[in-house]
C-alpha cells in the first residue's frame, strides 16, 4: 500500500469514527431536567432502534384532538438487559409515561412532540422501560399534561 492510500485511509476511518460519535447526544443536550412531564395515553407504535428505543403515545384531550408524543428511551440492548422486548407494549394498550420534555419544544419531523421517557407504567401497573438516558436528572415536581405542576407520587 502507498503511503498516500495509507493516509487516506486513515482519514477516512477517523471521519467515520468521529462522525458516529457526534450523532450520538447527551441527555443534558437535548432534554431538560427541570421540566419532568408526565402523559396518560395509549400505545400507538414501539420504534424498537439502535441508539433508542422510541415509544409513541397517542393522547386524547377533551375536545376529542390526539396529539402524539414520541419518547426517548434506552437503547434496546439496554431495555433488554432488564427483560424487555419490542412486545413488551403492545399498540393501543393505556399507559402513564414519566419522563421530560425536549429542551427545544419543536415536534419532530412526523409532528409528534419530543421528550425523553424515565418510566412507562401500564394500567395494571406493570413498570416497562425504566430508565432514562437522564444522567442525574432531578425528581422535582411533575408537569402534567392538562394543567399545574404537583409533587411526584410514589409508584
Amino acid at each position: 500500500m502507498s503511503r498516500s492510500t495509507g493516509l487516506l485511509c486513515g482519514m477516512l476511518l477517523t471521519l467515520l469514527y468521529t462522525s458516529s460519535l457526534s450523532a450520538h447526544h447527551s441527555f443534558a443536550a437535548e432534554y431538560d431536567n427541570n421540566k419532568p412531564i408526565t402523559i396518560k395515553g395509549v400505545v400507538q407504535k414501539v420504534a424498537w432502534v439502535n441508539p433508542h428505543a422510541y415509544v409513541y403515545i397517542d393522547v386524547t384531550d377533551a375536545n376529542g384532538k390526539v396529539t402524539t408524543w414520541a419518547f426517548e428511551s434506552l437503547s434496546p440492548n439496554a431495555l433488554a438487559r432488564q427483560g424487555w422486548t419490542r412486545n413488551s407494549l403492545k399498540v393501543g394498550e393505556a399507559v402513564t409515561v414519566d419522563g421530560y420534555l425536549a429542551k427545544d419544544g419543536k415536534p419532530l419531523a412526523d409532528g409528534s412532540l419530543h421528550a425523553n421517557s424515565r418510566q412507562i407504567t401500564t394500567a395494571d401497573g406493570r413498570k416497562v422501560f425504566v430508565g432514562s438516558s437522564a444522567d442525574n436528572a432531578t425528581t422535582g415536581g411533575v408537569f402534567r399534561v392538562g394543567g399545574g405542576v404537583s409533587p411526584p407520587t410514589e409508584k
